[in-house]
């Protein structure tokens, strides 16, 4: 079957990389968009409507976070099942994920569009950019049910190996958001309102080609029959594997409220600078995600088939193939950090340049810790113990907490700079114990493991 991956067999490493690379490629895409969103924002428009996109980031990352990490989490049962090769079971968890999907797309819209300008306050969003920053925030809600449906259907895709597809789809998306950037803003002079309406279109037809596709080219993913029923006890396991993995971004999203709050209330100068300097960090740092997503799949299929010493040998690739990525990062952003900021504002807006370079350095020396937290935490979710992995994500919001309340009061925004780090840092010191004590665990019951 061209369409899957099985990487229950074969060698690791080069099963790891044929699925991580097309993710990578692809998010790394969806980040240049994002980017040239952002630029054509600052230079066109104003510092302030830089400002205006950025000062709500930190609750996109909650609310997006959480819509992602549930659909990531509803993949794993499906890719366990096809590990085990049960492909009624299988198609069962599919349909039953897409009535949870429904549910949670229609609350949290409904929820998010009502509390909008409540979450702006909370964040302490300057007063000169509110509105602007309102409209965007309202828009990206409007989203979100084409977000969890391009997630949830992607997820689907990718259980089986396949991450080629959703990347060619995420090639469209980024293409699509550019040129309605370029007529909203620049055209038809929408300003920020243009922005937010282009990544909603953009995200609608992602997950209209993701359903296209797996009615045509992946019939053996659609239920049929009694595979359409309700069954509770696979809405348990659903549920189980998805809510905390999606309860881990939004913890870990609390935590980058907090900072972000810490850093809005410095004032309009520091949040171009944060959204900047973010914009560029997730651009490299979407690396070590894919990787990490990567493993989830990877394992998920492996602890399906009984295979328990690949899970061993695919941590240890992915280890590796992330220290190289590491050194490539270290190569080009050290150097090139302050360059790379001029792409958002003029040369003369020294002080956002300077404040958005040092976040960056700052953050990459840190890279190894963030690498080895991505894979560690997919790889126990892809173990089937969310719940385990989501504890790290409440180290890491303890940790931004921490960070918010002693070290940006202390160091103004070099207390901003080390809220990441010292979070990776937080994380790590719970995930390799647990990694450790969970693969001794599974190897004792790996006769019973299924």
């Amino acid at each position: 079957m061209p369409n899957i991956n099985d990487m229950t067999v074969g060698s690791p490493t080069r099963g790891i990389l044929r699925f991580a690379l097309p993710l990578i490629l692809g998010y790394i895409l969806q980040q240049m968009y994002l980017i040239i969103d952002a630029a054509i924002v600052g230079r066109w428009i104003g510092v302030g409507a830089l400002a205006a996109v950025g000062a709500s980031s930190s609750v996109m990352f909650l609310v997006m976070g959480f819509c992602n990490g549930s659909c990531a989490g509803f993949a794993i049962p499906i890719a366990q099942a096809f590990g085990a090769k049960d492909f009624p079971k299988m198609r069962a968890y599919v349909a039953n994920a897409m009535r949870i999907a429904l549910v949670l797309a229609v609350v949290i819209t409904l929820l998010s569009c009502s509390f909008c300008s409540k979450i702006l306050a909370i964040v302490n969003t300057p007063h000169d950019i509110f509105q602007d920053a309102w409209i965007f925030l309202f828009l990206q809600f409007l989203a979100i049910p084409f977000t969890f449906a391009y997630n949830l259907l992607a997820g689907f895709i990718r259980a089986l190996g396949n991450s080629k597809q959703p990347f060619y789809f995420l090639i469209f998306s980024s293409l699509l958001n550019i040129l309605l950037d370029v007529i909203l803003i620049l055209w038809l002079r929408q300003g920020v309102m243009g922005a937010g309406i282009a990544t909603l279109l953009s995200q609608g037809f992602s997950s209209l080609l993701c359903w296209t596709y797996i009615r045509r080219e992946m019939k053996m993913l659609i239920p049929q029959g009694e595979e359409r029923c309700y069954d509770n006890k696979k809405i348990s396991i659903l549920l189980n594997n998805g809510v905390p993995m999606g309860l881990q971004f939004s913890i870990t999203g609390v935590g980058i409220i907090m900072l972000q709050s810490a850093n809005n209330a410095l004032g309009t100068i520091y949040v171009a600078s944060f959204t900047a300097a973010m914009r560029i960090k997730y651009l490299f740092t979407c690396v070590f995600e894919n990787i990490g997503m990567a493993m989830a799949t990877y394992c998920g299929q492996n602890i399906g088939a009984q295979k328990i010493d690949r899970v061993r040998l695919g941590i240890l690739s992915s280890m590796k193939i992330m220290l190289v990525y590491f050194v490539l990062t270290m190569l080009i952003i050290y150097p090139f950090a302050d360059e790379m900021m001029m792409l958002f504002v003029n040369s003369g807006e020294q002080e956002v340049i300077r404040n958005a370079a040092l976040f960056m350095r700052i953050a990459n020396y840190f890279y190894p810790a963030l690498g080895l937290l991505t894979i560690l935490r997919y790889s126990i979710q892809g173990l089937g113990y969310s719940n385990l992995s989501m504890l790290s994500g409440v180290m890491e919001m303890m940790a931004r907490c921490g960070v918010s309340l002693w070290l940006v009061p202390a160091l103004a925004f070099t207390g901003v700079c080390l809220g990441d780090p010292v979070a990776w840092i937080a994380a790590d010191a719970f995930l390799i114990p647990a990694i450790v004590l969970l693969y001794r665990h599974l190897k004792k019951l790996m006769p019973q493991v299924a």
